[in-house]
């Protein structure tokens, strides 16, 4: 179990994290997300003892990272894929890392295999491409077997297959009782491998909560859509009920307060033609851009606008 209690990391007027609790437990998968910028990095960086807090606690099982006998057995981590000697092969790379804790070669042969590293574990490092080196890193992390694994951004640079071995793999982990913290950016992808959900924005706690609960909180969460070729007199009739109707695009109305069966039967008694009614369900991604939108430290511009500018101001 993964517990940060009250955690702040300043560099000197910066609070790059700001009095952050949650946990992470043990049998779940526990989404962490945020803006770039937002603290996750600082965040996973002291959980492991590689950045010192200048206030506040985060520790496994209970201990610091620092205090613990035998880190690869306790803790898997995998924070950037790339930071491997380029001149060492995938398999000398994973032994030196088993030497310091006394794990036995044969378990080196496991993680490569479990991995899918076979055929390239005589390769240099250095050669590997984006997804070879984050299959890499996901088998320095489950080398010592541990019971509580940090991984960030796993599946960036994995094409489709691999994408879906790690997700996979996050969820057999959490079900054999293990601790899993994940961040990344693909939201779908946590929706469908994620328990809970922790985000941050600006070093501060945002949200935490399981991702059914996260995606409630959408605005559109729960929002009837209806096509219509009368969409003025549906409105009228819909208001009538004391329904929120929202104009979203030319003959298309968002309705919330009422149901799909409310509305087709408003529609009925009008005379209005319904072309298309659905309930729109939210999303994680909606949720999630909606409670950062005050937390985004570095937004862009707007789109082909901005580069017809910048383009003329050459």
């Amino acid at each position: 179990m993964i517990e940060v209690e009250a955690l702040t990391k300043r560099y000197g007027s910066t609070a790059a994290v700001d009095g952050l609790t949650f946990t992470a437990r043990p049998g779940s998968v526990t989404g962490f997300l945020g803006p770039n910028g937002a603290g996750k990095s600082t965040t996973m960086r002291m959980i492991v003892g590689l950045e010192r807090p200048t206030s506040g606690t985060a520790t496994v099982d209970g201990r610091r990272y620092a205090d613990l006998a035998a880190p690869l057995h306790a803790v898997g981590v995998m924070l950037d894929a790339r930071s491997v000697h380029p001149g060492r092969t995938a398999f000398r790379h994973l032994l030196a890392q088993a030497r310091t804790h006394g794990i036995p070669r044969s378990r080196v042969d496991e993680v490569i295999a479990a991995t899918g590293l076979e055929s390239v574990a005589g390769r240099r490092a250095g050669t590997f491409s984006l997804g070879m080196g984050q299959r890499l890193g996901i088998a320095g992390a489950l080398l010592g077997d541990p019971a509580t694994l940090i991984l960030d951004e796993p599946v960036n640079g994995l094409d489709p297959d691999g994408v879906l071995w790690v997700r996979r793999l996050v969820r057999d982990l959490a079900a054999e009782g293990r601790t899993v913290l994940l961040s990344s950016h693909l939201m779908h992808e946590l929706a469908l491998c994620a328990d809970r959900v922790v985000i941050i924005g600006r070093g501060r706690l945002l949200a935490d909560a399981s991702v059914p609960e996260i995606v409630a909180r959408s605005e559109r969460a729960g929002v009837v859509r209806v096509r219509t070729a009368e969409p003025e007199a549906l409105a009228t009739a819909l208001l009538g009920l004391g329904a929120d109707v929202v104009p979203h695009e030319p003959g298309v109305l968002h309705v919330r307060g009422t149901t799909v069966d409310d509305v087709g039967a408003a529609a009925r008694r009008c005379g209005a033609t319904v072309l298309e009614l659905a309930t729109e369900g939210g999303s994680l991604e909606d949720a999630y851009l909606e409670l950062t939108a005050d937390a985004v430290e570095y937004r862009g511009g707007d789109g082909a606008t901005g580069l017809a500018h910048a383009g003329g101001a050459r």
